[in-house]
């Protein structure tokens, strides 16, 4: 039970980890790496995805980012080599794993781990391309709520053309009709006040 419990210290760990692109960009109170985990999860549990496993998805989802709670939230920014991210992250997962007595259940999060970075079914596929949009929703809140409109524009430029998934596509398609209708609303009322 002793590991058992240290595993969970260190998931916990996830709910002060803050995501490295918000605190970048002096966003006030970033998410945690849980929160996005949780919502990707979300995401997932109410999406129309009949051709998949939806248990899987939501396992995905909770375990893409594990490693986090040991290595951090290490962006692009922060100019680590891909394989060397990989590698801490991996050693990582090996260590959480390990504190799991139950060897079944620590095999099936270093599985789902591999499977979601090699992106080696149409699960793990779909769950990036969750992880891509909760971000660009994600930067959708904040500008709403401070940056305003347009300011986070670089995180969707980052991910344009990168969705592979139709489902996952018509969530974009959809949150880029309502960022227009808002930033057409924010002109209109800065024109009226001119």
């Amino acid at each position: 039970m002793k590991g058992f419990l240290k595993f969970l210290n260190h998931v916990g760990k996830l709910k002060q980890v803050r995501r490295t692109g918000w605190v970048q960009r002096n966003v006030s109170d970033p998410e945690a790496v849980s929160g996005h985990m949780y919502r990707m999860a979300m995401i997932a549990m109410v999406s129309q995805i009949p051709e998949l496993d939806k248990d899987k998805c939501i396992k995905l989802c909770l375990v893409h980012d594990l490693a986090e709670c040991i290595v951090g939230d290490i962006a692009p920014s922060d100019n680590v080599p891909k394989e060397k991210k990989r590698k801490m992250e991996e050693e990582a997962m090996a260590d959480l794993c390990e504190m799991i007595e139950d060897k079944e259940i620590g095999q099936e999060l270093k599985e789902l781990f591999e499977e979601y970075e090699c992106q080696t079914s149409s699960e793990a596929i779909f769950v990036k391309d969750l992880d891509r949009f909760e971000m660009i929703l994600q930067a959708q809140e904040y500008e709403d709520a401070e940056k305003g409109a347009g300011t986070l524009q670089e995180f969707f430029d980052g991910v344009e053309g990168k969705f592979k998934t139709d489902v996952v596509k018509k969530m974009v398609h959809q949150l880029k009709i309502e960022r227009e209708e808002k930033s057409e609303r924010t002109t209109k009322v800065a024109q009226e006040n001119v």
